[in-house]
């Protein structure tokens, strides 16, 4: 009896995870999925290049599409919307990683080196960690708080195994709670203003003292 119930269990789970699909294509992601959505777009008659990055262009050509079908016109490829366009389910698989995430890892590594203030607003001036993480953000056109402990509760939590580059990465440093933040740069890297080392620089999610006052993380975008 108990091997059957555990063979039941292990076909419903299987069951369950063959039919999740991914939630939706937006702003930000690329890929081939998201080139195959604008084909289909392309051959409807709607002003859109195939490039796999889904911007702007590709936003207003999906809400012209879903207006036409009778969706909610809000720009996102979820599931009735890819069904109506591609002819079939969602994949299962996220797209490639996101063009505005590769664009804030450009961005926040272009301030490397500058100094650590504490209470900095400003890179010519200096950034203190969350005003760094702030002023990043903020050039992909995501408005964060102004504090760590305040941005460790806006966004959707991440567990370590799932972090992708982009994610904010909290500690807890000198004060209980999220007090010190940097953004994830993959491979266990992360870039943040240290006071440690007087700038922005980046370090490593692994080393005794990160990896001991590591918190969480969040995914902003």
């Amino acid at each position: 009896m108990m091997l059957f119930r555990t063979l039941a269990m292990v076909l419903m789970l299987l069951t369950i995870n063959s039919a999740v699909t991914f939630a939706a294509f937006k702003v930000g992601d690329q890929g081939k999925d998201v080139a195959e959505i604008q084909g289909k777009l392309v051959n409807l008659g709607y002003d859109v290049i195939a490039d796999g990055a889904y911007g702007p262009a590709t936003v207003e050509a999906v809400k012209s599409f879903q207006s036409s079908k009778g969706i909610k016109a809000d720009g996102v490829v979820s599931s009735a919307t890819y069904a109506a366009l591609v002819g079939k389910d969602m994949p299962n698989t996220a797209p490639e990683s996101s063009y505005i995430n590769t664009q804030l890892l450009d961005i926040a590594q272009q301030y490397l080196g500058v100094p650590y203030v504490f209470g900095g607003n400003s890179p010519s001036y200096g950034l203190d960690c969350s005003a760094y993480v702030q002023f990043v953000f903020k050039q992909v056109g995501v408005n964060l708080p102004r504090t760590a402990d305040y941005q460790f509760e806006v966004g959707t939590p991440v567990s370590r195994s799932e972090l992708i580059p982009g994610d904010a990465v909290f500690f807890t440093t000198y004060t209980y709670g999220a007090s010190h933040v940097g953004i994830y740069l993959g491979d266990d890297k992360f870039i943040h203003a240290s006071s440690g080392r007087g700038c922005v620089t980046i370090s490593s999610l692994n080393s005794q003292y990160y990896s001991t006052h590591y918190i969480g993380a969040r995914r902003m975008m």
